[in-house]
């Protein structure tokens, strides 16, 4: 499995050269998912990051591609349409198909998820669709150019501005939105189906969602968007979209048992914790342990995008957690009526000649070591005896003896496995 997300082409409708990539989990791959973008956007669209995010910390892969004559694709943008955009997201799931596995999950945005919801029925592999800010009537997207419709009827093309970009748009793209009917290919899905819509899209109203949940039969859901544009240019917008995603096509693509079973171990059945790199920001990493999936990063200040917690507060969570679980075993064992358990750790780097409760070692003064400081809160109705046991009892979890023990970290190349 590549380091870093794997980039990608493969033939479009129109013989050109089509640009993808696919977004790996850090482990086993449960599933894989096709997303189709907006109207002249591309596939790094934040939109299309943040869904691939977080269904890569599901466990899901996710390919995305940029349609004939946009971002990196190749081929003329005038001489396509709806129609050769379908046959794209068919040669996408082809391509998948051939080199990894036929796509579960099919996601698009915008005029992307009318295109899912058309195509969906020649991806019989698919069993779940979810759109986001789709049009119930994909001739909707003229408004984006509706000044310019007549000079486009009248001399077969017409040069139009859209989000700043300088575009051709011909006659036949106009007439090819006609021949397709989104709310039909909705009724017809047999597919579970998610639609995610803003009430304050000014783009493509929220009477689409609304047409296009009513023509399709269950499974089906709304999740409405409340504070989101059009675009999701709002990271937390397209983060909570992505989320909400990952969420719910999770027991659709692979069911709760199956998931749990296939990333139960990362590597080939090797037991172990995995760290990868993602290629999102400088430092985020998905980790995978067992069957659980998190992200760690760096502060935005390090440089880092603040996604996750660093690799120092897991460690602190680690030791924390661990407190926690071993005062709780006690407390059960002596049936100590003991209501609950918090363990707050802070970590800082210290001169050892400042750090006086640092204990006795063979500390050098003027180097730097590891200190936490760990507070722990019992409740209970506890008497001071019972309390200074149980305190005691936290210096006797395996962590905190790890970390003030001698470790061996033996580190080996993978290629010598």
């Amino acid at each position: 499995m590549a380091v870093r997300p794997i980039k990608l082409g493969f033939e479009g409708a129109m013989g050109a050269s089509l640009a993808a990539r696919l977004d790996l989990p850090a482990g086993p791959v449960l599933a894989y998912a096709l997303f189709a973008h907006c109207f002249t956007c591309t596939k790094d669209l934040t939109a299309a990051r943040k869904v691939a995010q977080a269904l890569n910390e599901q466990g899901v892969a996710v390919l995305r591609f940029d349609f004939t004559g946009l971002g990196g694709s190749g081929g003329d943008f005038a001489s396509t349409n709806f129609t050769s955009n379908l046959e794209d997201l068919r040669r996408a799931a082809q391509y998948m198909r051939d080199e990894f596995e036929a796509p579960k999950l099919l996601i698009g945005h915008s005029l992307g998820g009318a295109a899912v919801l058309a195509v969906a029925s020649d991806i019989p592999e698919a069993t779940a669709v979810a759109t986001i800010a789709a049009p119930a009537d994909i001739e909707h997207v003229t408004e984006n150019f509706a000044d310019k419709l007549a000079e486009i009827r009248a001399a077969g093309q017409a040069d139009v501005s859209l989000s700043g970009r300088p575009f051709v748009i011909k006659k036949q793209f106009l007439d090819d939105l006609a021949a397709h009917n989104i709310e039909k290919s909705a009724a017809s899905l047999h597919k579970a189906l998610l639609v995610l819509h803003g009430p304050l899209d000014q783009t493509v109203g929220i009477d689409n969602a609304s047409r296009i949940f009513t023509a399709a039969r269950h499974p089906k859901s709304y999740v409405s968007l409340d504070h989101a544009d059009h675009l999701l240019r709002d990271p937390d917008d397209a983060t909570y979209a992505a989320n909400v995603i990952a969420a719910w096509a999770r027991p659709y693509v692979g069911g709760h048992k199956s998931a749990g079973s296939r990333v139960a171990k990362p590597v080939d059945g090797v037991d172990g914790v995995l760290a990868r790199e993602t290629g999102l920001g400088k430092f985020q990493t998905m980790l995978v342990a067992g069957a659980h999936r998190m992200l760690a990063d760096e502060p935005e200040v390090s440089g880092g995008l603040n996604s996750g917690p660093s690799p120092y507060e897991y460690l602190s969570a680690a030791l924390g957690a661990c407190t926690s679980m071993t005062v709780r075993m006690y407390a059960d064992f002596k049936q100590i009526d003991l209501d609950g358990i918090s363990v707050q750790v802070f970590h800082q780097k210290v001169h050892a000649s400042d750090c006086a409760d640092c204990g006795e070692g063979p500390h050098q003064q003027n180097a730097k070591i590891d200190r936490f400081e760990r507070v722990i809160t019992l409740h209970g109705d506890l008497s001071d005896d019972v309390r200074q046991r149980l305190i005691e009892i936290a210096n006797k979890c395996p962590v905190h003896r790890t970390l003030e023990g001698k470790a061996v970290i033996v580190t080996r190349d993978s290629r010598d496995q």
